[in-house]
């Protein structure tokens, strides 16, 4: 009997390597609209971000989003990931 293989995806903040479903994936859609993907289906380029807020920082400051999708990036976004990192936290 085989084990399955782990997905593994590199924070963009600390640059670590973790399983998919211990991070929060945000994605640009095909239309180009960028947004959060808690479930890891939406279509689009995905890009992913562990739920420390300070790998958020880091990746806001050396704009790795920006780069991994080619477009500027909203605060909103950013916002929404910082939001959903406290829920997360909270709820722990």
């Amino acid at each position: 009997m085989q084990k399955r293989k782990i997905p593994l995806r590199q924070c963009l903040g600390c640059r670590e390597m973790f399983p998919k479903k211990e991070l929060i994936r945000v994605v640009r859609s095909p239309e180009g609209a960028i947004a959060l993907d808690f479930k890891g289906k939406a279509p689009g380029r995905g890009a992913y971000v562990c739920h420390n807020p300070e790998c958020l920082k880091k990746a806001k400051k050396s704009r790795a989003l920006e780069r991994a999708f080619d477009v500027s990036v909203p605060d909103e976004i950013y916002d929404a990931l910082t939001a959903q990192m406290e829920e997360n936290r909270d709820g722990e």
